[in-house]
């Protein structure tokens, strides 16, 4: 009798079982999924600043530069090669990314135009998604200083471009100062660890760590200093065409020429230089005067590198926080430039205009079980995509108004309809007279560049064949059709945004540069 007790009692366990599994299958979820759906993955955005798009180790751009951390995120996660900005400057980049738009659009086009109240900025849709949201490091906006902004429950930021030792923060409203040779890259690395281990385990967070590296004057940490001085820089091929008899010339005049020798080398097309170009070279943006020649170009490059050096640290020890909090299977790690910098191509430095060491910038993106991951990403990704693809991420519809794309699905390895051209503008300065209003469009390998109000060439490049942009096809014949088919394309995309107009703000600077320093 106990043993058919037993037996049936087995059957009914059994019948139970079955039963379960029915309805699993049938209904597609089980009740432990029902009670405790996914966690919302949390976000961790790092910005440097002036980081060009090929100075990591990985890239072998620079054969003595050490980044470890970088080259750990491209391997294990997504190098996105074709990385662009809509515009190369610190504030309307940072906008641009926050808001997802393009900076006719958002209207802060320089570094002091202020910020236009209506703005949304997308931390804002975190929170009310149940996010815990930060912001660390520089904010650099409109010259709003370091207040608090919307969209983040804590705050610690700083004035202006800030400064590399014995920063004054602003946390959460309070200012506080720091003293004995505090170095802003850790400490703000610090403070961001310290928060994540102060988070909730039931709620999800946004981090934004915003670093002042590596923004000129580049000092690197007291343990990094000097660390590369007197190792072989490779200097580009451009560096010395626009010299001029006053200028030093640059390594070795075989590999970077000047104009009179290769004036008739099919490879370069020196006569199509725009004239800004051959004038800039000896202003504040160029190799001959640069910044006013308070510095030397090869002292320059060394403390550029050395600088950051900090930063790989930093994503290293976010990196290393993460995983000892036991959080990196649901957390996507994003790296980022605000922009590139140029490193004497052209006989320039600084960004603002549209060639590549200005327009690219680095990115990488790390988050577990994406399909995509330890492959590099060919298609382009401009900073307006961060915005929808980081609200994707949580679950947040993307506002109506945001121009950019999530690319989530890219790094998902989903078919997806996606852009196939980057547009970019950069709005003149009175400030920063060295370069001209620049409108461009680059699709594929092909580069367009019109300066509207200059009476100067425009510029057209096929990248495929000259990645340096030295020779300038826009006067051929044989290009005329693709040059004419982008130039309306440039022109479709501001007619169909609301670009037509030049955002003009007031100039209450008392700046000049070269000729007319001190002048309005």
């Amino acid at each position: 009798m106990q043993h058919q007790k037993k037996k049936n009692s087995s059957r009914k366990a059994i019948l139970i079982a079955v039963f379960s599994i029915a309805v699993t299958i049938v209904f597609g979820f089980d009740r432990k999924q029902k009670t405790n759906p996914p966690k919302p993955m949390n976000v961790i955005f790092i910005l440097t600043d002036d980081h060009r798009f090929d100075f990591m180790g990985f890239t072998g751009k620079v054969p003595w530069l050490e980044t470890p951390a970088m080259d750990r995120m491209a391997k294990e996660g997504v190098w996105v090669r074709n990385a662009t900005v809509t515009t190369a400057l610190c504030s309307p980049s940072r906008a641009s990314i926050l808001t997802g738009q393009y900076a006719h659009t958002h209207k802060v086009v320089d570094n002091f135009s202020p910020l236009p109240e209506n703005l949304n900025f997308f931390p804002e849709y975190l929170q009310k998604a149940g996010y815990r949201t930060a912001f660390f490091g520089k904010w650099h906006m409109g010259h709003a200083g370091d207040d608090p902004q919307k969209g983040f429950n804590h705050w610690e930021s700083f004035k202006g471009q800030g400064v590399y030792y014995n920063p004054l923060l602003n946390i959460n409203g309070q200012r506080v100062q720091y003293k004995d040779s505090t170095y802003i890259t850790d400490l703000l690395t610090e403070h961001a660890s310290t928060w994540m281990r102060q988070q909730p385990k039931n709620k999800p967070f946004f981090m934004y760590v915003s670093h002042k590296g590596v923004h000129d004057e580049f000092m690197p940490a007291p343990r990094h200093r000097n660390k590369y001085h007197g190792n072989p820089i490779n200097y580009p091929s451009t560096i010395n065409l626009t010299a001029t008899e006053n200028s030093k010339l640059h390594g070795d005049v075989c590999k970077s020429p000047i104009a009179a020798m290769v004036k008739n080398d099919t490879n370069y097309n020196v006569k199509d230089i725009p004239q800004w170009v051959w004038a800039q070279r000896n202003s504040w943006h160029g190799v001959d005067f640069m910044y006013d020649g308070r510095v030397q170009f090869d002292d320059f490059y060394y403390r550029y590198c050395e600088t950051l050096l900090a930063i790989d640290e930093s994503v290293a020890s976010i990196r290393k926080t993460v995983e000892e909090l036991g959080i990196a299977e649901n957390t996507m790690i994003i790296y980022m430039g605000d922009n590139g910098f140029l490193m004497g191509e052209h006989g320039l430095i600084d960004k603002r205009n549209m060639y590549e060491e200005s327009q690219k910038v680095p990115l990488l993106v790390y988050a577990p079980g994406m399909s995509h991951n330890g492959k590099a990403l060919d298609q382009i990704i401009q900073g307006i995509d961060i915005a929808p693809t980081v609200l994707e991420v949580a679950g947040v519809t993307k506002p109506a108004n945001m121009q950019g794309q999530s690319f989530l699905p890219l790094l998902q390895d989903k078919t997806v309809n996606w852009r196939n051209k980057a547009f970019y503008e950069y709005y003149w300065e009175f400030s920063y007279p060295q370069t001209p209003t620049t409108l461009g469009v680059r699709e594929g390998s092909h580069k367009f560049i019109f300066y509207p109000g200059l009476w100067d060439v425009s510029e057209f490049y096929d990248l495929s064949t000259d990645p340096e942009e030295k020779k300038n096809l826009y006067r051929l014949p044989a290009w005329q059709n693709e040059i004419g088919r982008l130039r309306k394309e440039l022109w479709s995309w501001l007619q169909e945004t609301g670009g037509l107009q030049i955002p003009l703000k007031p100039i209450n600077e008392k700046r000049g540069d070269y000729g007319s320093k001190g002048l309005y």
